[in-house]
């Protein structure tokens, strides 16, 4: 079932827990590729030195964090690099979750998601973790992986054919997640990166290093 609007538009902290286990789905050039979200990182509005829209401050860069929840926000890092982030919350409020990292889903069992990973074994399960380390462990590796660049920003996963969220079904236990200081935002000051707003799943050997 794709997630839909009234969840993205929860507050960022509660979606950034809330997608893991979820899907992430882009369809390129008619092929479609699926990932399981194991990684995430909450900006949650505009009192958060963190965040591009710290202090309400608006640029055609950011613009897609005021929209309501679910929309892409889409930006290149070091010049090379693109971080997705969905939009969180109401709009006109700029709110955000940062992807960090996926545990890919194969072709096979993109034929059978529903039934993931149940109906694999647990050296399959190792394999596609192993691949998975060197495509899709951090936010530029997955935006590599899954094709995405500027042309998908502003899009609605609520709505659009190119890329969207499913939830079918997974269950992530409060035990099954930690939290932790997000990563790379030294610039915000001490106070602001030691906030435990980095969400994973125990243990996936896809997270990010």
């Amino acid at each position: 079932m794709r997630l839909n609007r009234h969840f993205l538009s929860q507050p960022a902290l509660k979606v950034a827990e809330g997608l893991l286990g979820k899907y992430l789905c882009a369809k390129i050039r008619g092929r479609e590729r699926c990932g399981i979200i194991v990684e995430t990182e909450a900006y949650p509005g505009p009192y958060d030195r963190a965040s591009h829209a710290f202090n309400f401050k608006k640029t055609p860069r950011n613009e897609a964090e005021y929209r309501a929840g679910g929309h892409v926000y889409i930006y290149m890092v070091y010049g090379m690099y693109w971080q997705l982030n969905i939009s969180a919350g109401r709009a006109g409020y700029p709110e955000c979750v940062l992807i960090r990292a996926l545990e890919p889903v194969t072709k096979s069992i993109l034929a059978n998601k529903h039934e993931y990973p149940t109906n694999h074994t647990n050296k399959s399960i190792r394999e596609i973790r192993a691949y998975s380390r060197v495509q899709t462990n951090g936010p530029g590796k997955l935006c590599r992986w899954l094709k995405l660049d500027k042309s998908f920003y502003a899009e609605d996963v609520t709505k659009s054919k190119r890329i969207w969220l499913e939830d079918l079904g997974a269950k992530i236990k409060k035990a099954q997640i930690a939290k932790g200081p997000r990563i790379g935002i030294d610039y915000a000051g001490p106070y602001w990166a030691k906030k435990r707003w980095r969400f994973w799943i125990k243990g996936n050997l896809c997270v990010s290093r």
